[in-house]
């Protein structure tokens, strides 16, 4: 007997479920790559490892054309954009690779004063879930980098802590910092601070955009290190940038005061001078090498000489973008209800002077107090701090007590006292850590340097080969920094108490973590009252 096959025939309501469901497995990459509705239009990513990255999302227009001037939003667009690959990087000088520290971070990408883009990597798209979202200001000092690096890709740490994470291009050096209020008019008000606008812009596209991303708006948490943490720092005393974030990260770059506005106008005169233009119009038509010419030292000058421009700017207390420093004589009100987290590595200056200046891990005892001699004016007794340093880590050799001393009195001391005022304030908490953990690269030399940390905190140990070496332990320093900061993003809290001056409790990071109080007292107390630099 021949059985005859029922026909199947959906209702309309299956229907529209399947198309829901086949809408659904694309933007999750099923099927498809994912794609994002942002308020100017669609951008389609790639799936990597799970996570859904889109690269070169533009949150800004081109300044070309529009040099030294505010950033605007970009112009809409119809058909959907590919967002596949880093973007241009601001145009800057070359810079060093961190002695070859950095050299698996290395991502060259086209420079271009069209550099106005962000990345963003998520595990899941408009699926209401809130996700903490972190937004990254990359390091180089205002005057290099970009938020392509290898160092900052957020697979693992989105994988890890289900964050949305964003990296940021902005305007650098001379074209986001030259302070032409005093020649250019009201047009160009600000314009000593458009990197930082560029930056308040981005996290503006993050309200208006990252919940499409998975994100939740209201849950924000800037971080950077190096320059990225002087970005963070400066940011605090924004008004602008007030309520476009909830928490921040502060990584070896607390930055206690910026130019003020007299400063500023000395540079920018130097700057036009260098450059050979009598007005703002003349500045703005020179082409873009030019004016990265002018903050380069001259081949076969005498050590130590400026640049004839004046050399790479950073902020500068305006009276308007920025009216007022971000750590002195206090914190900024602005600040206020943001919780802080703030530290350094060990020993920073072995991977910033040491990288510079190779010689330096050659000195012998008797070229010390010459080499610190500059400390004198801040009222530093050099031969009381070699021998006390000496006395409390009588291993070290003398290339490790000159850079633990210029860390000292340095970066650890700007982000004591970056913490002390936060915790003075009476606001939102603050909390430290200092990375002691070091790394065997190169026989053991570098100890812990700067930018170390960007290693663990990423969780990026695969892709940091040339920082890290052979080292049997990093993934676990990785999982105690990741997972910190990743609490922190949620919460507001690392996972441990606040930092007081009544109790100095600090996280301190290696094989081992663990909360110290007061770690290296004795250098505290020594340079406490240094004047600053």
């Amino acid at each position: 007997m021949t059985v005859q096959s029922r026909g199947f025939a959906p209702d309309r309501r299956m229907l529209l479920l399947g198309g829901t469901m086949l809408v659904g497995l694309s933007a999750c990459g099923v099927g498809g790559p994912p794609v994002a509705a942002t308020k100017a239009g669609k951008v389609r990513g790639v799936v990597e490892d799970g996570v859904k990255a889109f690269k070169g999302v533009r949150y800004g227009a081109t300044t070309e054309g529009r040099r030294f001037l505010p950033p605007q939003p970009p112009a809409p667009w119809t058909e959907t954009k590919d967002a596949l690959e880093y973007a241009n990087s601001s145009p800057q000088n070359p810079a060093g690779n961190g002695g070859g520290l950095y050299q698996s971070w290395q991502n060259p990408r086209p420079q271009s004063e069209d550099c106005l883009f962000l990345n963003v990597w998520t595990r899941g798209l408009a699926d209401g879930k809130k996700r903490p979202t972190m937004v990254w200001f990359h390091g180089g000092g205002y005057a290099t980098g970009s938020g392509s690096s290898k160092a900052y890709d957020g697979v693992r740490l989105a994988t890890r802590g289900d964050v949305v994470l964003v990296t940021v291009n902005h305007r650098l050096n001379v074209f986001g910092y030259t302070c032409l209020d005093a020649v250019g008019g009201e047009a160009f008000a600000g314009s000593g601070n458009a990197g930082n606008l560029d930056m308040i812009q981005s996290l503006e596209w993050v309200r208006d955009n990252i919940a499409e991303f998975g994100g939740d708006p209201a849950n924000v948490t800037i971080f950077g290190e190096s320059g990225g943490g002087g970005k963070v720092s400066t940011l605090l005393a924004m008004p602008k940038a007030q309520g476009l974030f909830h928490k921040a990260i502060v990584q070896s770059g607390s930055t206690l005061q910026v130019r003020g506005a007299e400063a500023a106008a000395g540079m920018t005169k130097a700057f036009m001078a260098a450059c050979g233009a009598k007005t703002v119009a003349e500045l703005q038509a020179l082409p873009k090498e030019k004016l990265l010419e002018a903050i380069l030292v001259t081949p076969g000058a005498p050590a130590g000489a400026p640049p004839p421009g004046g050399g790479t700017p950073g902020p500068v207390m305006d009276g308007g973008s920025m009216p007022r420093q971000p750590f002195v004589p206090d914190a900024a009100e602005t600040g206020k209800a943001v919780p802080m987290l703030i530290g350094t590595t060990k020993d920073e200056q072995a991977g910033l002077m040491g990288a510079r200046d190779p010689k330096l891990f050659d000195l012998k005892w008797e070229e010390l107090p010459e080499k610190l001699a500059s400390f004198k004016a801040r009222g530093l007794d050099v031969t009381a701090a070699i021998a006390k340093t000496r006395e409390l880590y009588p291993d070290l050799n003398a290339a490790d007590v000159f850079f633990v001393i210029q860390t000292e009195t340095g970066m650890r001391r700007n982000a004591i006292l970056q913490a002390e005022a936060k915790a003075a304030q009476g606001g939102a908490p603050a909390f430290m850590y200092l990375l002691a953990h070091e790394t065997p690269v190169d026989g053991g030399k570098w100890n812990s340097p700067h930018a170390y940390d960007l290693c663990f905190m990423f969780d990026n140990v695969a892709k940091s080969a040339s920082f890290i070496g052979n080292d049997p332990n990093a993934q676990k320093v990785a999982d105690a920094m990741a997972n910190a900061w990743i609490a922190f993003a949620k919460t507001g809290n690392p996972g441990w108490e606040a930092y007081t001056p009544d109790k100095r409790n600090v996280m301190v990071f290696d094989t081992e973590s663990k909360v110290v109080v007061d770690p290296r007292s004795d250098e505290r107390q020594m340079y406490a009252g240094l004047k600053s630099a």
